[in-house]
């Protein structure tokens, strides 16, 4: 750094920066997903976004212990995340909805509806026992019940051994790697001892050691039910292990299903918490297609939560937009008139009808059609139909990571999918093509693959049509507004306007030779300007620095014509 004060005769050395500073690109390969959850654990929280890096760290904040992470009521989030991952998905975050389906409006409350119970199965594999966690314990979370081998308490002939029929156990109540504690009377004085109950025996009078329900009727923590006092105590003993015992889940009125999924920003909540995250760049709400299904959300609220999400993507102020959402086509097939919406598996003409009934365009939402059928590992692995946007999402990520964002996610095999609820023909993808719906395709000899790259856009906007084209110059857009942080406050003159440009130009120089923009040379690729013309006297007395930065982004060849004719030399 120069020095104005120079007093002692001598050498100064001094650092300054005269260069340009690089410019990094950002990643757009970071996913946002809200649905509902089998679990919610560890770190994880109702209603607020999680980081998930990958299906292991998933099943750890979203399963149960041991569970493969997918739902009994056919939740299709678990299917969105883990296909985002099988088609090269990186780190996304994840909003839960819940771990039940909201309640019909008749029904209180969820706790009185669907207690949390944790079973212990006896070695034999039929429920014995039936711990739940005290009304009054329950913000505090989760409690382990250990259970271990454990001898009878001695006679009262000391001389006598007892008799150790191997019925007896031990239970020891803890959170994570502690021991609770709790307060018992003993010999007439209350003391804090460890939550520790031995001798215990499924016997009601057993001949020694104490029967399990009348030793925990102490605790503080925790009910404890014997679900079958049929049979021996040692048949009916409970296995060893370690086993959860979980607070009721929250389940809600089915008329704030809307509300929690638009979310908050303010609370970091639902979608509205999702844009919260600036490194989350895509955005999908799958179950929102199972609320349809269910009855729980009607077409018109669909749609406005669908409009949400294009609003937060295409507002990102004062930041450029950069975030895109990946729709779903309804199953719905549109009834004109005074007819009902009945739901039904689409027809290519159902969807264009309801994309014509929903009526909104936008360069930052795509539309894949149709829906695709995976295993499901609930139903024995048969196939379920479920929405592709996770899937396809991932596809995006991967063509990030394999050729770069200025690659058309198309053209590519998904992952992880046996089958497709309708097979579009091609006369069939002459009509919804140029709308931007993405038809996913089943090609001769090829197999099943993305034949689609298009936008939402209106389709007369063609300067905006491809995936590829938007999210490059949103790449362009957010890399250039993080990489020139260090220019705010610099002194506004001639030295600062050509380092600006060599760090523009240079950026723009490097994603040209990786084939991103069009042009034989970096000048009929790009230009930049920052100049005197831009920025005059007055502007520079306001504080403004104006840089004018203009490039031919590649687009993909989305229809190759080949015109062939006959020929002879002599021609």
């Amino acid at each position: 750094m120069a020095r104005l004060d120079y007093s002692a005769p001598g050498v100064y050395v001094e650092e300054i920066e005269r260069g340009s500073r690089p410019i990094q690109g950002v990643s757009l390969s970071v996913a946002g997903f809200v649905g509902f959850t089998e679990d919610i654990r560890g770190d994880a929280q109702l209603f607020e976004p999680q980081l998930i890096t990958d299906w292991s760290q998933y099943l750890e904040c979203f399963a149960k212990p041991g569970s493969d992470g997918f739902t009994d009521f056919g939740a299709y989030l678990p299917f969105a995340v883990r296909g985002w991952f099988e088609n090269g998905g990186g780190r996304c975050w994840v909003v839960s909805l819940g771990t039940q389906l909201p309640l019909p409006a008749s029904k209180k409350t969820a706790t009185e509806e669907r207690p949390a119970l944790t079973e212990v199965k006896t070695v034999s594999q039929k429920p014995s026992l039936s711990f739940s966690i005290k009304p009054e314990e329950q913000e505090n979370g989760r409690i382990n019940v250990l259970v271990q081998p454990d001898e009878p308490l001695p006679n009262d002939d000391p001389d006598e051994e007892p008799f150790d029929t191997g019925e007896y156990f031990k239970v020891t109540l803890m959170q994570g790697d502690n021991i609770l504690k709790e307060v018992r009377t003993v010999e007439g004085e209350e003391q804090e001892v460890d939550a520790v109950y031995r001798h215990l025996s499924m016997s009601a009078e057993p001949e020694a050691g104490v029967f399990v329900e009348t030793a925990l009727q102490e605790s503080q923590y925790i009910n404890v039910e014997v679900l079958s006092s049929e049979g021996m105590a040692l048949s009916r003993r409970p296995a060893n292990g370690s086993y959860e015992v979980s607070p009721p889940p929250e389940v809600y009125p089915v008329d704030q299903l809307y509300r929690k999924t638009y979310g908050a920003r303010k609370g970091r909540t639902g979608i509205q918490g999702l844009y919260e995250i600036d490194e989350v760049a895509m955005v999908a709400c799958p179950d929102m297609m199972l609320a349809y299904q269910r009855g729980m959300l009607n077409l018109e609220q669909v749609h406005g939560i669908m409009e949400m999400m294009l609003i937060g993507c295409e507002n990102a102020a004062p930041s450029p937009p950069y975030r895109m959402a990946v729709l779903d086509a309804p199953p719905v097939k549109v009834r004109r008139g005074d007819d009902p919406v009945l739901p039904e598996q689409n027809k290519p003409q159902d969807v264009k009808d309801w994309l014509d009934q929903f009526g909104r365009h936008s360069q930052f939402a795509a539309l894949y059609y149709p829906w695709i059928r995976v295993p499901n590992p609930r139903d024995n692995g048969k196939g379920i139909y479920v929405p592709p946007s996770g899937h396809m999402m991932g596809i995006w990520c991967q063509t990030d990571e394999s050729r770069g964002v200025y690659k058309a996610p198309a053209n590519v095999v998904p992952k992880g999918v046996i089958d497709m609820a309708y097979d579009t023909n091609f006369r069939e993808q002459e009509m919804l093509n140029p709308l931007g719906i993405n038809c996913i395709r089943r090609m001769p000899n090829r197999g099943i693959r993305v034949w689609g790259a298009r936008t939402l856009v209106e389709p007369d906007n063609i300067l905006w049509r491809y995936i590829s084209v938007r999210r490059l110059m949103s790449y362009i857009e957010k890399s250039i507004e993080l990489g020139t942080q260090w220019v705010v406050f610099e002194p506004n003159d001639e030295d600062l306007w050509a380092r600006v440009r060599r760090t523009v130009s240079n950026f723009l120089e490097r994603i040209w030779r990786e084939g991103a923009l069009f042009g034989g040379s970096p000048e009929e690729a790009f230009y930049v300007k920052c100049d005197g013309e831009l920025n005059s006297e007055d502007t520079m007395r306001m504080g403004m620095l104006y840089i004018e930065v203009g490039v031919r982004p590649v687009r993909p060849a989305e229809f190759v014509v080949i015109r062939i004719s006959q020929w002879a030399p002599n021609q």
